[in-house]
């Protein structure tokens, strides 16, 4: 079955989209473009990041799942964003030498 991308009102909305979807499910909608153009480097290193993370599924309770989506509201942040923030602010923690 063929997806259509759903078209968004705000970039906020097509930001949360992204970060939750594949373009690899949606590559029967794209056209393809010959205009050049370049990145900056700090596009494309966050270009690279991504293409290193992996989908992971975890259960959460859901006042869990709303308590973060309050917080994010507040920081103005997609609230999965701000999950993996506190996943590797936690890891960073954990992985510090214990002296």
């Amino acid at each position: 079955m063929k997806r259509k991308i759903p078209h968004f009102k705000n970039l906020e909305d097509e930001s949360r989209f992204w970060d939750t979807h594949s373009i690899t499910d949606y590559l029967d909608e794209l056209k393809e473009v010959n205009n050049l153009f370049l990145l900056s480097p700090g596009l494309i290193h966050k270009i690279k990041e991504r293409a290193t993370k992996k989908l992971v599924s975890i259960r959460l309770a859901n006042w869990e799942i709303e308590k973060t989506k309050e917080i994010a509201k507040i920081k103005k942040t997609p609230y999965q964003k701000l999950m993996r923030e506190w996943i590797d602010r936690g890891i960073r923690q954990e992985a510090k030498p214990s002296t």
